[in-house]
């Protein structure tokens, strides 16, 4: 309800105990002004009474887009990344909708994990359809979509806290997948054929950065729940 919706300070106090304890004041100036400009969206849709799981679907279309898009000759990639940047700001304001107007539900964090697991198999399915392995890009929606299972398998055994912010996270995969389509959609309009290598190395970034930041996750839930219990 509009009469009900929060302040900065109020909002940030509530989306730092919707994420671990983290205090979005005092994070780093990037992340800070991109979860003030959640808000002030989020405060905005909230007035026009425009629901959360609205935002929510809209990101999931937003991002079944980008395999439609990112085969079309010339500026197909390119297409497809402003998407993804499109989807990603839908993920982030629809959190925001539910907490500055106080509506967010533990069935609408589930809505929003399986939108968010969904979007990333439609930026990987990108991926291949434009020239990356298979084999590569199942590795890196496996790798992904383990390291949310084990962060969401330690909560339900006890740890309280997030882990760890390790280098694996969604913010991650939303830049690669946005850099990766980027880029191979400016150096295929350079030379076609090239944009197939390009992609791959992106996917192959992925499939790092995912890999070591299970590593990091699973080592940080191996102390916490060693020190719980």
């Amino acid at each position: 309800m509009v009469g009900t919706q929060l302040s900065w300070d109020q909002y940030a106090t509530a989306w730092g105990r919707l994420h671990g304890g983290f205090d979005p004041r005092v994070a780093a100036p990037v992340v800070r002004a991109w979860l003030r400009f959640a808000y002030h969206v989020g405060y905005v849709l909230g007035r026009l009474r425009i629901g959360p799981t609205a935002v929510t679907v809209t990101g999931v279309l937003l991002c079944f887009c980008v395999p439609l898009f990112v085969t079309r000759p010339g500026n197909g990639p390119m297409i497809g990344a402003l998407f993804v940047l499109l989807a990603s700001v839908a993920d982030s304001v629809d959190g925001a909708v539910a907490v500055v107007t106080g509506r967010t539900t533990r069935l609408g964090y589930v809505y929003d994990s399986v939108a968010d697991r969904l979007g990333e198999a439609a930026w990987l399915i990108a991926f291949w359809l434009i020239g990356a392995p298979g084999a590569l890009v199942a590795a890196a929606g496996g790798l992904s979509w383990l390291h949310e299972y084990v962060r969401a398998r330690a909560v339900a055994a006890g740890m309280r806290e997030i882990g760890a912010v390790t280098v694996g996270e969604r913010p991650t995969r939303v830049c690669v997948a946005l850099v990766g389509l980027l880029v191979a959609g400016l150096t295929g309009l350079i030379d076609v054929d090239v944009t197939a290598g390009t992609i791959t190395m992106a996917t192959t970034v992925w499939v790092l950065l995912a890999g070591f930041g299970l590593g990091q996750l699973l080592s940080a839930v191996r102390r916490a729940l060693i020190d719980a219990g």
